[in-house]
C-alpha cells in the first residue's frame, strides 16, 4: 500500500490508493446491516448525519471515525460515552488490520477490507479560492474541486449552514474556463414562490400584472458563466421539471414567451437539506437530483475539522485588523485557542468569523478576549434569547429559528400522542418513515 505522489500545476495533489471496505453489524439492534465504503473518512454513531447510523441507545451520537491514511485505516474513538472496544480492551485509536471486530455499546461491528481499490487525492495546498483548511477533510475537497473546476459538469454542494457552500461555487467559477464570464447567485429560498419562475427564467412584457417590460432571468444573466442555485431544496416541485429541462436542453422559456432561447451556463447547486431523503419522501424529483449531483461535494461542519480552527482564526483576525486598524497586533493565548477548538460552532465557519471579528473589535487589551459557552447550542440560543438571532446573517438566523421550531413542533406532536409514532404521523400529515427520520435527525427523546 505504498503511496504514489503526483504533482501537477492543476491539482498539487498527493495520491495514494486504499482498499474499499465493508462494515457489517454482527449483533445489536441493527444486526445484519452492512455497507461498503470507497471513501477516506467514515463516521459511525447514532446521529443521522453519520455515514453508518446505528440505533443502539448505548452508542454515542458521534461514536467513532475510520480514517484512511497512507499506511491503512485508522479507527479513532470520538470520546464516546461507552467506548470502542477491540479484543477486550478499550481503545482510543488503532490501525485496523484486513479484518477486525469492534464493540460499540451493545453492537458488534466487523471491519473487512475488500480486494477492490479506490484512489485518495489530497491537495498539498491549504487553500482553494477563498476556502481555507489544512485538515485532510478540506485538502481532499480541494483536490476534488481542482479536478472538477475546469470541466462544465453540474455540481451539488451539500453541508450545514455556514460551512462555505457559496465559497465553493465562487472558487469553481474562478478556476474554470468561465472565469471571465458572470457569476450569478440565485437563492431559491429568498424569492416569493409565485415569482421564482420569472426570476429564474425571465419574462416578457405583459405576461402578468406588473410585467411592464421584458426582463432577463438569472439563467440568461449567467450566460457564458456560472449560475449558483443556493438552497435548491426549497425549489417548488412544480418548477423542478422546468429546471430539469433547462439543464438537459440548455434552453429556457421566459414566462409569456412563445419561443425558447439557448443558454450557455454551468450550474452549481447547494443545499443544507438531505436531498436524497427528500427524494425518498417525494419532496424532490429523483431525475433532477441525479442531474444536479453529477459531482457531489459534502462540506464537513466545523466541529469535524477542528484542526483548521487555528488557521481560520489567524486569517479572520488579520482580515479584521486590516479593516479596523488599531495600535499593536492582537495575540491569541493557548487557552483561548483551546476554548475555540472545544466549542461546537453550530453556525460553523460563518459563526467563527463573526465571533472573531466581534472579539477583535471589542477587545481592550493586546490579547483577544472571546466569551463562549461550550454547552450552548443553536436551539437554546434562539429559544432562550430570540434577540441573539438578529445579530446573525439572515440565512443563519432563519435556519436557527426553523430548526428550533421543528424540534419544538415534533416534540409536542409526539407528546400529544404518547409517542405513538404512527398516530403522530397521521395527525400531522407525514409518512411514518419520515417522522422516524426526523426523530433521529432532531435527536428527540421520549420523556421518562
Amino acid at each position: 500500500m505504498q503511496p504514489t505522489r503526483t504533482l501537477t500545476a492543476a491539482t498539487f495533489a498527493e495520491r495514494y490508493t486504499l482498499p474499499k471496505y465493508r462494515l457489517r453489524v454482527l449483533s445489536g439492534p441493527n444486526a445484519g446491516l452492512e455497507k461498503t465504503f470507497d471513501r477516506r473518512l467514515v463516521y459511525v454513531g447514532s446521529a443521522p448525519d453519520n455515514d453508518l447510523v446505528l440505533d443502539d441507545p448505548s452508542i454515542s451520537r458521534n461514536h467513532l471515525k475510520i480514517d484512511g491514511e497512507r499506511t491503512g485505516y485508522r479507527v479513532r474513538d470520538l470520546e464516546s460515552k461507552n467506548g470502542t472496544w477491540f479484543a477486550g480492551a478499550r481503545l482510543m485509536e488503532a490501525v485496523l488490520g484486513p479484518s477486525a471486530v469492534l464493540r460499540l455499546g451493545q453492537t458488534e461491528l466487523q471491519f473487512e477490507q475488500l480486494a477492490e481499490l479506490h484512489e485518495v487525492a489530497l491537495s498539498r495546498e491549504p487553500q482553494f479560492g477563498n476556502l481555507l483548511g489544512q485538515s485532510p477533510e478540506m485538502r481532499e475537497i480541494f483536490a476534488l474541486l481542482a479536478r472538477a473546476a475546469p470541466t462544465d459538469s453540474t455540481m451539488l454542494v451539500e453541508g450545514e449552514s455556514g460551512t462555505g457552500k457559496e465559497l465553493v461555487a465562487e472558487a469553481i467559477h474562478q478556476h474554470s474556463r468561465r472565469a471571465k464570464g458572470p457569476f450569478v447567485v440565485f437563492d431559491c429560498s429568498a424569492v416569493q414562490r409565485d415569482l421564482v419562475e420569472s426570476e429564474l427564467f425571465g419574462h416578457v412584457k405583459g405576461s402578468f400584472t406588473g410585467a411592464i417590460q421584458n426582463r432577463k432571468g438569472a439563467m440568461a444573466e449567467a450566460h457564458g458563466g456560472t449560475l449558483f442555485l443556493d438552497e435548491i431544496g426549497e425549489l417548488d416541485l412544480d418548477l423542478q421539471p422546468k429546471l430539469l429541462r433547462a439543464l438537459e436542453k440548455r434552453e429556457i422559456k421566459p414566462v409569456g414567451a412563445n419561443e425558447r432561447q439557448a443558454v450557455d451556463v454551468r450550474i452549481v447547486a447547494a443545499t443544507n437539506r438531505d436531498l436524497a431523503q427528500m427524494v425518498k419522501e417525494g419532496a424532490f424529483r429523483e431525475d433532477l437530483y441525479y442531474r444536479l449531483a453529477v459531482i457531489q461535494v459534502q462540506l464537513p461542519p466545523l466541529r469535524r475539522r477542528k484542526s483548521d480552527i487555528p488557521l481560520l482564526v489567524s486569517h479572520f483576525l488579520a482580515d479584521t485588523q486590516a479593516r479596523n486598524p488599531r495600535p499593536g497586533a492582537l495575540t491569541i493565548s493557548f487557552e483561548t485557542m483551546q476554548q475555540l477548538q472545544a466549542y461546537p460552532w453550530p453556525g460553523n465557519v460563518r459563526e467563527l468569523k463573526n465571533q472573531i471579528e466581534r472579539a477583535a473589535v471589542l477587545s481592550d487589551g493586546k490579547e483577544l478576549q472571546v466569551q463562549l459557552d461550550p454547552q450552548r447550542n443553536a436551539d437554546q440560543v434562539v429559544l432562550a434569547h430570540p434577540e441573539a438571532a438578529y445579530e446573525l446573517p439572515f440565512k443563519d438566523a432563519k435556519a436557527r429559528l426553523i430548526d428550533a421550531f421543528e424540534r419544538e413542533y415534533w416534540q409536542r406532536a409526539l407528546d400529544r400522542h404518547q409517542w405513538n409514532v404512527s398516530a403522530a404521523a397521521r395527525a400531522t400529515g407525514l409518512h411514518r418513515k419520515s417522522l422516524e427520520y426526523l426523530i433521529k435527525k432532531l435527536d428527540l427523546v421520549r420523556p421518562a
